[in-house]
């Protein structure tokens, strides 16, 4: 067997293919199992736009979970790319900085969300104007889609390649993500977050736009859709298939 100089680079390449296999699978199955857990944790939790999001430990603990089940997978072609320079746990440490990104995401919408509560708006109750604010940032989210921000955003997702170490390819990717999917991950706060069925609705829109060859093109639709969706929920929210109206469901008990 030949020991020359291109027999060490074949076994380099070799290695760079199997490491990125690796990640492959083991994004798929991380998102996989987060899936499970989510659709036990929330099974009947559903309780539309405005649930409580309870107490800020079980908050975190879902909804690190959700980000994982629907974002990993969209993930994957930038950390595919990142185990390229990467050489130590570049998969986990991948992993690690793209949900911490996503992690301040959801804290920054929890503390939105006690803000509100605090405030005790009664305009805001789902009898008055609930679903007029509702319906305004489902169509904001649509509008958000034709913006240059989303362009370029959405650009450096699909095109990320490996930036210095795992953990800071992680942060990276994930910033580009929340500026690329963030409105529409707020759609799923305003529509029910503990909603499976906006949530799986959500991780396929998202899923679309960074992963699938064509993805950007998809845009306007999502546009022209989240327009329409926003002005559904503002006129006939109880007419909206999958939209759980408040006071609909069963009460919920969650840890503090």
């Amino acid at each position: 067997m030949s020991s020359g100089p291109w027999s060490g680079l074949g076994d380099e390449v070799t290695n760079h293919v199997m490491h990125r296999n690796r990640t492959t699978v083991a994004l798929i199955a991380v998102a996989a199992a987060a899936w499970a857990v989510t659709v036990d944790r929330m099974k009947g939790m559903d309780a539309g736009p405005g649930t409580d999001l309870g107490g800020l430990g079980w908050y975190l603990g879902i909804w690190v979970t959700m980000t994982a089940a629907m974002m990993l997978p969209t993930a994957v072609p930038a950390a595919r790319q990142v185990v390229r320079v990467a050489r130590r746990l570049p998969t986990l440490l991948f992993t690690a900085g793209y949900l911490a990104v996503w992690t301040l995401y959801g804290l920054a919408a929890y503390g939105v969300f006690r803000l509100v509560s605090s405030l005790d708006l009664g305009w805001l109750a789902w009898n008055r104007g609930a679903p007029y604010a509702a319906g305004v940032v489902v169509a904001t989210a649509g509008l958000y889609e034709l913006t240059p921000v989303k362009r370029l955003s959405l650009r450096r997702c699909r095109g990320a390649a490996g930036r210095g170490n795992a953990f800071g390819g992680g942060l990276a990717h994930g910033f580009d993500c929340v500026g690329c999917s963030g409105p529409l991950m707020a759609v799923l706060f305003v529509l029910g977050v503990m909603s499976l069925f906006w949530m799986a609705v959500v991780a396929v829109a998202v899923f679309v736009e960074k992963v699938m060859p064509r993805g950007p093109r998809f845009a306007p639709a999502f546009a022209v859709a989240l327009v329409v969706l926003g002005v559904w929920v503002a006129v006939s929210p109880a007419s909206v298939p999958g939209l759980t109206e408040p006071g609909g469901s069963p009460s919920m008990e969650m840890g503090s």
